[in-house]
């Protein structure tokens, strides 16, 4: 039986525990393997108050879903599918939940973040209008105000939330020993700012040598902001864009 041969390169990933299959399968593509370092694990919202908060932000006239993971979460609580209603999301990942989801028209943006978000169309003319919100506390959280600040009564749903979780022991020590290029997949301030506050000091030093791999140019400025030194902006947030940019750099020799 032959022996498997170690990655060429690793991807760090700061996605939540257990939603790092995506990038894995990916990085595996490429040659690459992955060190997952989750700081929080996402919990789904199942009260009254939610279920009640989510009713009025799906029955606005516009309806913005900022995640998969608010898409996963509120369709656990109801059905999503209706008409007569504007539908945006903030990226393709959740353009595509919601169309699993049965809401055939969605309005995503090129630019995948919250301000190509907020230059959608169907988000000018918000004057005097509803608009839901459907997302979890923290993140992209210039997206209220700026709609609040186009005359938009904004009816927020917090469907899931991010509970911090300790770094796993495996990773960090993946991380210490790892003896091959190292790329950190950037697409959460939140989680960075989260991971370098808990690493022990050699680890974060490690850390801060990667190849930084930025889902926008938001995160770019704020890796630089941080003591990171070798970053690039990819394509987009997905796993994909992620990683190409990633083994651009990196190709299996």
């Amino acid at each position: 039986m032959s022996r498997r041969s170690s990655p060429s390169w690793y991807v760090i990933s700061l996605r939540p525990r257990g939603e790092h299959a995506p990038l894995r399968r990916e990085a595996a593509k490429r040659g690459g393997g992955l060190i997952a370092l989750s700081p929080w694990q996402l919990r789904l919202r199942d009260d009254d108050a939610t279920r009640a908060a989510l009713r009025d932000a799906l029955a606005a006239s516009h309806v913005v879903f900022t995640s998969p993971a608010a898409v996963r979460a509120a369709r656990a609580l109801q059905s999503l599918a209706r008409s007569g209603q504007s539908v945006c999301a903030v990226g393709a990942g959740t353009a595509a939940a919601l169309r699993r989801a049965g809401v055939a028209h969605v309005h995503s943006p090129t630019r995948m973040d919250s301000e190509g978000l907020l230059a959608l169309a169907a988000l000018q003319d918000v004057q005097g209008r509803d608009v839901g919100l459907v997302t979890a506390p923290g993140g992209r959280g210039e997206i209220a105000p700026a709609l609040t600040s186009r005359g938009a009564r904004v009816l927020r749903a917090d469907v899931y939330a991010r509970e911090p979780v300790p770094l796993s022991v495996a990773a960090m020590q993946q991380l210490r020993e790892a003896d091959a290029p190292l790329v950190l997949a950037l697409s959460s301030g939140e989680a960075l700012q989260r991971v370098l506050a808990v690493l022990p000091v050699d680890l974060a030093a490690r850390l801060k040598q990667a190849h930084v791999v930025a889902a926008s140019e938001r995160l770019r400025v704020l890796a630089r902001d941080l003591g990171f030194t070798d970053i690039e902006v990819a394509a987009g947030p997905r796993p994909a864009d992620l990683i190409d940019a990633a083994a651009r750099r990196h190709p299996v020799a």
